[in-house]
Order: C-alpha cells, then structure tokens, then sequence
C-alpha cells in the first residue's frame, strides 16, 4: 500500500487570515469547494495552482513556535521557491510576515499565526 498526502494543514487562530497571507506568496484560490473539506470558520484551504493543498485548522489557543526555542520548537516549516527574492520578501513583509533570518541566501520569516518559512530563490 502507498499512501498520498492531501494536505499540509497548519494550526492558527485566524484560517482565513493564514490562507489569504499563503495566497498572497503562492497564487492559488482560498475556500475552493472541495468534497474532501467543509469549510468554515474552524477550516480553510488554499488550492495553489501546482495542484499542492494547504488547509488551516482554527485553534483558539494556538502558541507559535518560536524561532531558535527548543522548549516551542517548529515541527515542520515550509521553503518557498521565489524568483525574484526581494519582491518575495516584500510582498510576505506587506501580508504580515515578520523576517527572523536573513543571514543566510535564504530568508527565514513567521507567517502571521508565528510558523517559520523560508523564502529562497529558484
């Protein structure tokens, strides 16, 4: 047997803010109907145009992990390929990333709900 992932999902408090702020960095549309997803106030999902699905989970009580913190560490993170590294990082800037490394040729940010990401170029 082999299995297929359908999803990353991500915990936050906000799912159509954190599917409006990956949106704005991949493409894609927000809360396309679905039959695998209901959609609502608790769960948001964002088809991009690669095929690949990210859902959002509401989670009244999210913490985020925090950046460098073994005691809130960040399980999983996302790499983003960009073609152009400094448009990237300014349109994550406006959506309301906040950049946590830019020593390295990649870029590492906290989304808005606080999970790390890196932008990179292609």
């Amino acid at each position: 047997m082999t299995g297929t992932i359908q999803c990353v999902v991500l915990d936050c408090p906000d799912v159509q803010r954190l599917a409006e702020f990956y949106r704005s960095l991949l493409g894609g549309e927000v809360n396309r109907p679905d039959r695998r997803w209901a959609l609502n106030d608790d769960w948001s999902t964002l088809h991009t145009p690669s095929g690949f699905v990210l859902c959002f989970q509401r989670v009244p009580e999210h913490r985020a992990p925090l950046w460098g913190d073994p005691t809130r560490p960040q399980q999983l993170h996302l790499d983003i390929a960009v073609p152009d590294l400094t448009e990237a990082e300014q349109i994550a800037l406006d959506s309301g990333a906040v950049l946590l490394d830019g020593t390295q040729p990649w870029r590492v940010y906290a989304d808005p709900a606080g999970h790390p990401f890196c932008l990179l170029q292609e």
